[in-house]
């Protein structure tokens, strides 16, 4: 099965980026877990999804992961303060390609 995946590219190896060992946060960074949770509930009031959050923590703030900072992942801090989604994010994504698809068909 990978051989038919391969075939048609010309990509010979499976090179992604890692996640770092070390979990501690780097010594650079100098927001605080409050700090961090504060900046990640502010974002959600405003309507952004936790995948934003986290892409805004990363390039605005130079939080490289969320989890190696607070100990809690941007989803459960969300949850904590009553902010998290009603429904996931994946499947908010799933229903709106389906009624994308569907208005096409139409």
């Amino acid at each position: 099965f990978l051989n038919m995946v391969r075939m048609h590219s010309n990509g010979k190896g499976i090179s992604r980026s890692s996640l770092p060992y070390k979990r501690t946060p780097p010594t650079w960074l100098k927001l605080s877990t409050a700090e961090v949770s504060k900046l990640i509930c502010r974002a959600a009031k405003k309507g952004s999804t936790p995948s934003q959050i986290g892409i805004l923590l990363r390039d605005s703030h130079g939080v490289a992961q969320v989890a190696n900072v607070t100990g809690a992942k941007i989803l459960r801090i969300l949850k904590l303060n009553g902010l998290a989604p009603e429904i996931p994010e994946d499947l908010y994504h799933l229903i709106k390609k389906a009624v994308n698809v569907r208005k096409h068909l139409e």
